[in-house]
């Protein structure tokens, strides 16, 4: 028989501190949730609103609206709605934007301080909505498009690094009347898919470039 004694037991405070040491061990450990310190419910989705900025629309309607204005705000909230869309996945660009009716407009147009106005409903479209948009952004407004697009080529380097990448290593954004081209959209006969993926890239490109 052997003479090996058989091991002490353990006394009972050194069990209560190796099952605390595993407790802190599991509370600490990824996916467990701990009790505390305890993070306000606020905090989290705060930081995640800054991160993300978007383009956020709305249009005035009348109370009462006429077959006319009905009609236009169909055609406006689908031109809108398709432009914002492409904006939002395409940038991180930031505006509120307050739309209109106004049949006195001959075409269309955007402002800086973020109102379009639509008038006719020919330009009551996409490509208009992408074009006007670019304006409330600072395209042809802003006192950055002043300084870099005013001696008729733009000249700030992300947007013509951009440009030069689609169209090679000569290409240029060329400006005048509140306007760039390529890419600027200014007609319809310049919509496409394509086109008016790059135009978004575009004005993003500007901005980032001190538009």
């Amino acid at each position: 028989m052997s003479s090996r004694r058989a091991p002490k037991p353990t006394s009972p405070w050194r069990n209560q501190a190796v099952v605390a040491a595993l407790a802190a061990a599991l509370l600490t450990a990824p996916g467990i949730a701990q009790a505390a310190p305890q993070v306000a419910p606020q905090a989290a989705p705060a930081s995640q609103e800054q991160a993300a900025a978007s383009i956020t629309w709305t249009l005035e309607r009348a109370s009462n609206p006429t077959e006319d204005q009905q009609t236009a705000y169909n055609l406006i909230t689908a031109a809108m709605n398709a432009a914002v869309a492409r904006y939002n996945n395409l940038s991180d660009l930031g505006k509120t934007i307050t739309v209109r009716y106004d049949p006195s407009v001959p075409t269309a147009d955007g402002n800086i301080n973020g109102t379009i106005r639509f008038g006719n409903r020919s330009y009551m479209t996409e490509r208009t909505a992408l074009h006007e948009i670019a304006h409330t952004i600072g395209v042809g407004t802003s006192s950055g498009w002043s300084s870099l697009g005013g001696s008729g080529t733009w000249t700030g380097a992300q947007a013509t690094a951009l440009v030069r990448q689609y169209d090679g290593s000569s290409a240029k954004i060329s400006t005048g009347g509140g306007h760039f081209w390529p890419y600027g959209l200014n007609y319809e006969s310049e919509f496409s898919s394509t086109a008016a993926d790059r135009h978004v890239q575009i004005v993003a490109a500007m901005v980032r470039d001190g538009l």
